[in-house]
């Protein structure tokens, strides 16, 4: 009978340690990437990289989310959850080292290999979440969402200052401390994981309850794509808004304090969205509000640019509900962690590929049209497949794989009423 009385100590011991092992990983999860922009110009001065390579390495990092994300649920089914993770943060750390070497090559293989980690991340957080906190999925998502933004915005925020004081490595070295941090937190859950419960450990290890075909599934892609379009948008934000404000007349100073100022709108809201998204049983508003706002941003950056610092504040509104609704989802449209996964993975592949091609986009049409009206109205018009395929996306309902419809249906939605009834037979 003693193991009864210690059972409940060992499993408030585990999430209170995972909860701070979630705390810890969503805090690198966008540094690594929002601290380069501000010292592009350093590293390309110092790297003699051409307009084309500083292109590129705007991109690398958006198309390394979506190459490595499918990666995740199959890591984490072989290794387990907790490894997966684990071994995530420690290629953000290696890829932010390995950066600091005075060499182009070190430069964009770093990239790629903070990428890789970041994308493993970003890919099983909401599988954490839905194993191990599932009547918290809202709040904790949000809390998730808003570490995010607050470390993307810090980082952008200090790049210029650390650079000042120490140089570009400076800027970009300060968060390998984090990243290194939480691995070593990771361990003892990792360890742990592999020791005791390797199986479940894993997303999607039970066949009966989440295999079955998600590319089939009109829901997931409609959720991928809105991910997609919601992150290029911020993606391209990140990293031309301020030689879109320079251009327009302002100090090149400010307009890199607008970038940081526009993530800093977004922190209160990337908690707030997600718990107020899962109390929702419809979040089709939600979606409608997101349109509305980067539709005011962008089209007041287009006809009155003058009025800048307004324009970042409803974009900030916009950016920060957009991508912390498409991260909600994820969680909300899946029926059990291990569809959350897969749900997360090939959501963020397509997502994040979608993604990549925005800022490489946006630098090549300003470069042959000389200006940014062109770049500006392509945004605008994204905004119109963005508001579709959310609203498809926030619909009420679970996502259900296909196999495990037996009349040959690619999928449908269940109500979340019946769901739950159905849900434990599938879970045995």
């Amino acid at each position: 009978m003693t193991p009864v009385p210690h059972a409940p100590r060992a499993s408030r011991a585990t999430a209170a340690w995972s909860l701070i092992g979630i705390v810890l990983l969503t805090v690198n999860l966008r540094a690594a990437i929002t601290g380069v922009s501000p010292v592009l110009g350093e590293l390309r001065d110092a790297l003699g990289l051409s307009g084309v390579e500083v292109s590129v390495l705007t991109t690398l990092p958006v198309l390394c989310l979506g190459i490595f994300a499918s990666l995740a649920p199959v890591l984490a089914r072989r290794l387990g959850t907790e490894v997966a993770i684990a071994g995530s943060l420690v290629l953000i750390t290696a890829g932010i080292m390995l950066r600091l070497v005075p060499a182009r090559a070190a430069l964009f293989v770093g990239t790629v290999l903070a990428g890789a980690g970041i994308a493993m991340g970003n890919v099983l957080l909401p599988a954490v979440i839905k194993r191990v906190f599932p009547a918290r999925v809202g709040s904790l998502t949000g809390l998730a969402m808003m570490l995010m933004a607050a470390s993307g915005a810090v980082a952008a925020g200090l790049a210029v200052p650390l650079d000042d004081a120490g140089g570009w490595r400076l800027a970009l070295a300060v968060w390998a401390v984090p990243s290194l941090v939480a691995a070593l937190a990771w361990g003892p859950l990792a360890l742990r994981a592999r020791r005791s419960e390797p199986a479940p450990a894993a997303p999607a290890s039970r066949p009966s309850s989440s295999e079955g075909s998600l590319l089939r599934s009109p829901v997931a892609w409609y959720v991928a794509i809105f991910m997609g379009l919601a992150s290029l948008m911020f993606y391209v934000l990140m990293s031309w808004l301020p030689e879109i404000m320079r251009d327009a007349g302002y100090a090149p100073a400010t307009a890199g304090m607008m970038v940081s100022t526009m993530m800093i709108v977004g922190i209160p809201l990337g908690f707030l969205v997600p718990v107020f998204a899962a109390r929702l049983r419809d979040q089709r508003l939600l979606v409608a509000a997101v349109a509305a706002a980067m539709a005011a941003g962008i089209g007041g950056l287009l006809l009155a640019p003058a009025a800048g610092w307004a324009w970042v504040g409803v974009l900030g509104i916009g950016t920060g509900s957009a991508f912390p609704l498409a991260y909600t989802l994820l969680s909300l449209r899946a029926p059990g962690p291990g569809v959350a996964a897969r749900l997360s993975g090939m959501a963020q592949t397509g997502g994040y590929l979608l993604a990549g091609l925005g800022p490489l986009a946006v630098g090549v049409l300003h470069s042959a049209t000389g200006g940014w009206d062109v770049p500006l109205v392509l945004l605008l018009a994204l905004i119109v497949p963005e508001l579709v395929f959310g609203l498809l996306a926030a619909r009420p309902g679970f996502v259900q794989p296909s196999a495990t419809r037996p009349e040959g249906h690619l999928e449908h939605l269940v109500e979340p009423k019946e769901m739950a009834v159905a849900e434990p037979a599938r879970s045995r």
